[in-house]
């Protein structure tokens, strides 16, 4: 682990995205700038302006010699400028410091590094910190029948959490609030048809009717589930979790285990540690899969794991 330290007070480069929670970070972006530069942070700021941008601003910045981004916003700002960091070609991955200003929703990836919400404590925080290097997960899929790639750096979703991720896309301009998202996660549980799922992994197949398949390589999603108790950022494993067919009022009376961490105990539910995972439909239904809670796409999904590739600000 290593100490930034306060002397060395290198340049930064924040990658904004105006839009994120719901609009909230273009409206408190100029109090965000005053105290940051009233903190002595040395930064310039660039602005996203629309769906994928950060991770081409991220691409950029490194090509012309920045080696210390903050992205603001939330996890899918996180995740859109951890995938430029992950995908361009200037330099390894691992000599990019990256952490999350999270003025966004949900703010999920955070809690696994302790990175707090209030700007004053972020402050604090960022002055402090040390570094440390994290997993990275990277998956292949479709979108709209053609081969793609990304990364995640928290928890990738198959089936129901993908189809509520696709369903959520249409409002986040609208909402930023957690407990709409859990809302939607049971409105849409009176839509959802459980899908028939050919899962391989270990050397075994696990062919069967699936709620939702959880990857994690950080622990949280959804605005605080716990889905992947047992992920461990930077073990080199991928934390998988499959939850077989449940009815509707069992997932009802299951939510709060989804929360505690204690979702394990249900006779339908296995977790596992891996470092390779593929997912494929065994019926006429589509695999759908998002990561860091961004829809992405169908199967089939191949998901592996890239050990310690992200270097990140950490409170220990």
């Amino acid at each position: 682990m290593e100490n930034l330290g306060k002397n060395s007070n290198p340049r930064w480069h924040f990658i904004v995205n105006p839009a994120a929670g719901g609009g909230t970070v273009r409206k408190q972006w100029p109090e965000i700038e005053a105290v940051l530069r009233n903190a002595g942070i040395q930064f310039d700021a660039v602005f996203t302006e629309r769906k994928y941008h950060a991770a081409e601003l991220a691409e950029a910045a490194i090509t012309q010699g920045n080696r210390h981004i903050v992205a603001v916003g939330g996890d899918g700002t996180a995740h859109e400028v951890a995938n430029g960091i992950l995908r361009q070609t200037t330099c390894p991955s691992e000599e990019v410091t990256f952490t999350l200003l999270p003025v966004g929703t949900g703010n999920d990836w955070v809690k696994t590094h302790h990175i707090p919400k209030n700007l004053k404590k972020w402050v604090a925080f960022f002055q402090s910190a040390k570094t440390s290097y994290q997993d990275v997960g990277w998956l292949n899929y479709q979108a709209n029948g053609v081969a793609q790639k990304c990364f995640f750096i928290n928890v990738a979703g198959l089936s129901y959490d993908a189809y509520v991720a696709r369903r959520a896309e249409a409002y986040k301009t609208q909402v930023s609030s957690t407990i709409f998202y859990l809302f939607l996660i049971f409105r849409c549980l009176f839509e959802f048809r459980v899908p028939r799922l050919r899962v391989i992994f270990d050397g075994k197949t696990v062919e069967k009717r699936i709620y939702t398949i959880n990857i994690g390589i950080c622990r949280y999603s959804g605005g605080g589930l716990q889905l992947v108790p047992h992920a461990i950022p930077d073990d080199g494993k991928l934390a998988l979790t499959i939850a077989g067919h449940l009815s509707k009022l069992g997932v009802l009376l299951v939510t709060p285990f989804f929360y505690s961490g204690n979702i394990g105990w249900h006779p339908k539910v296995s977790m596992h540690q891996v470092e390779d995972v593929m997912v494929e439909s065994a019926d006429n239904q589509p695999v759908l899969v998002e990561a860091d809670g961004e829809f992405l796409g169908e199967g089939p999904v191949r998901v592996g794991v890239l050990k310690g590739k992200l270097k990140v600000m950490v409170d220990m």
